[in-house]
């Protein structure tokens, strides 16, 4: 299962905005310069390709500028996504497995990596406006790598709160994920973004 999550991190100078305007990719610089840290429930859903909703998860995500993240599912699995360190810590808690990934070759199973600062945005993707649809301004990320692990990214803002994300995938499987309870500037314990792997679970480690 594709392991989903977020863009937002690393303010960079994007192209294709000036200062004054009220563009989407302004927005989100101002987003961005706000969100050192950030807090926020999500709701995942996978859609097929009439557009009906399939599998639909939910949890809890936390971020810390630059290089640290949680992405935490608590429905209807438990599974724990955690980005620390240079690594990334993939834990199902189910069945007992934890998969560590270097940061640049885990892009297309947690897209948050976008969010972190972790990457380059305007080197390694292709930055594109798209229309304003219901108060939600859309940017979409197309990666320049053909093995980044997805297609495209859509990063939706409804004024300065980040609103959704949508991924395609190299298999066409869509994934959309909805936001609630956004909060930046928080203060998040440290402790959520220092993974150790339990006793007695399998550890898989790409070197």
């Amino acid at each position: 299962m594709v392991k989903t999550i977020l863009v937002i991190l690393s303010l960079l100078w994007l192209p294709g905005a000036s200062l004054g305007d009220d563009s989407p990719l302004q927005r989100l610089r101002h987003f961005l310069a706000r969100a050192q840290t950030l807090q926020a429930d999500f709701t995942q859903v996978t859609v097929d390709d009439k557009g009906e909703p399939q599998k639909r998860s939910s949890g809890v995500f936390y971020l810390v500028r630059p290089g640290k993240f949680r992405w935490e599912y608590r429905q209807p699995y438990r599974q724990e996504i955690v980005a620390s360190g240079g690594k990334v810590w993939f834990y199902d808690v189910d069945l007992e497995q934890v998969t560590a990934k270097r940061l640049h070759e885990a892009i297309g199973s947690t897209p948050a990596l976008l969010l972190s600062g972790a990457v380059a945005l305007e080197t390694d993707f292709t930055i594109e406006q798209q229309a304003v649809d219901e108060g939600v301004y859309w940017i979409k990320l197309v990666p320049k790598a053909e093995d980044s692990g997805f297609r495209y990214l859509l990063l939706g803002l409804e004024g300065d709160t980040l609103a959704g994300m949508e991924l395609n995938d190299n298999f066409g499987q869509l994934t959309r994920i909805y936001f609630s309870g956004v909060k930046t500037g928080v203060r998040l314990d440290p402790s959520l973004f220092a993974f150790q792997p339990p006793a007695g679970v399998d550890v898989f480690e790409e070197k």
